[in-house]
């Protein structure tokens, strides 16, 4: 599903505009952006939670030169799925 399928189902589901939703989804996605922007978590009971992970600098090498290299320090956001999402994930198509 991407971002304007999203749409249409918030759309459906409540009926309301498509633009409506746009805005609805456009609002959820940026809310979240700047919770994990200040470092903070996010947690959707059920579903998972969100968080920023800071990975410290090492020594890489570049793979063309063979010349190493350092790597700064890194923050990247992480996803952790809720044991009911991943419960409902592994049992679809089970019968």
């Amino acid at each position: 599903m991407n971002k304007a399928e999203l749409i249409n189902k918030v759309s459906e589901q409540t009926n309301v505009t498509q633009k409506v939703a746009k805005v609805i989804v456009d609002t959820l996605f940026e809310g979240m952006k700047e919770s994990l922007q200040k470092g903070e978590r996010i947690e959707i009971r059920g579903f998972g939670s969100f968080m920023v992970r800071n990975y410290g600098g090492y020594k890489g090498r570049n793979p063309k030169t063979g010349e190493i290299v350092e790597v700064p320090p890194k923050k990247l956001p992480f996803f952790k799925v809720g044991k009911e999402l991943k419960e409902m994930v592994n049992t679809v198509g089970k019968v």
